[in-house]
């Protein structure tokens, strides 16, 4: 007899159910939970990370995040206008930059500029601030090139009645662009920028190529080398979990942000 549609669907569920719970229970039986608590949650060396993973490292990535963020903001709405621009070259230079620094891996971006662009300059790269200052540079290159892609499509999101109207009332084309449609097109591209935030958070684990002195470590290369010296993997799951606070809000208020826009759209 052939079993109904309705009830092959919940045999096929619950044998789903069933071998995940076996897996569960086969992984939680078979797991050295000792071993893995003294090798990733050991209170001892925990306590040795503080109060330095947070006042050292974690302040070190914030303050990356925040000047990548800006310096990627301030350029990329320079890139994002010259790309709209009807100018030729400057749409051929933008678009020729975005394409660069969104085409390569920031890992490689970042040592380019702190190592080889002083090289072929033919100065040490302390008179340019040291190979932290231009790694962060880098990033910022790194973040201009996306930051500028968003910014396009938000400014090219506002209706065209928007800039016919302020023309029509006998505005420039500057003033136009710079008090109604950037206004109007960041409120589209803030999710997407608070998204980009945190995309920047993680990528400052980026500069430990540049190399790294204590005042500039950030939280990845501070829990590396933690546990390196101590042979034990806590350092790297406190690092984990402090990303995690400062993560997990910032995803939620973007996502809050984007449904309270759609409704007020």
């Amino acid at each position: 007899m052939a079993l109904r549609r309705t009830t092959k669907k919940k045999l096929y569920r619950y044998t789903v159910y069933a071998v995940l719970i076996a897996l569960v229970v086969w992984a939680a039986i078979s797991t050295d939970w000792a071993r893995i608590a003294t090798m990733y949650f050991n209170p001892e060396i925990a306590a040795k990370m503080l109060p330095g993973i947070i006042t050292t490292a974690l302040v070190n990535t914030l303050w990356f995040t925040a000047v990548a963020f800006l310096g990627g903001l301030l350029l990329g709405i320079v890139l994002a206008l010259m790309k709209l621009s009807e100018i030729g070259p400057f749409r051929w230079i933008a678009t020729c930059w975005i394409e660069l620094f969104r085409g390569l891996p920031a890992i490689l971006t970042i040592f380019a500029i702190a190592y080889i662009v002083p090289i072929g300059m033919g100065v040490s790269g302390t008179k340019l601030g040291g190979p932290v200052v231009l790694g962060l540079i880098g990033l910022i290159l790194v973040a201009s090139a996306y930051m500028a892609e968003t910014i396009r499509a938000g400014l090219q999101a506002v209706p065209k009645g928007q800039t016919e109207a302020a023309r029509s009332l006998g505005m420039s084309p500057m003033k136009t662009t710079f008090w109604i449609v950037v206004p109007q097109g960041f409120r589209i591209i803030i999710p997407p920028l608070t998204n980009e935030f945190v995309l920047l958070l993680k990528d400052t684990s980026l500069l430990f190529v540049a190399g790294s002195f204590i005042w500039s470590k950030e939280l990845t290369t501070f829990a590396r080398d933690a546990s390196t010296q101590n042979a034990n993997g806590t350092p790297l799951i406190m690092a984990a979990i402090l990303y995690l606070i400062v993560t997990i809000p910032l995803t939620r208020f973007s996502a809050w942000l984007e449904r309270r826009m759609a409704r007020s759209r």
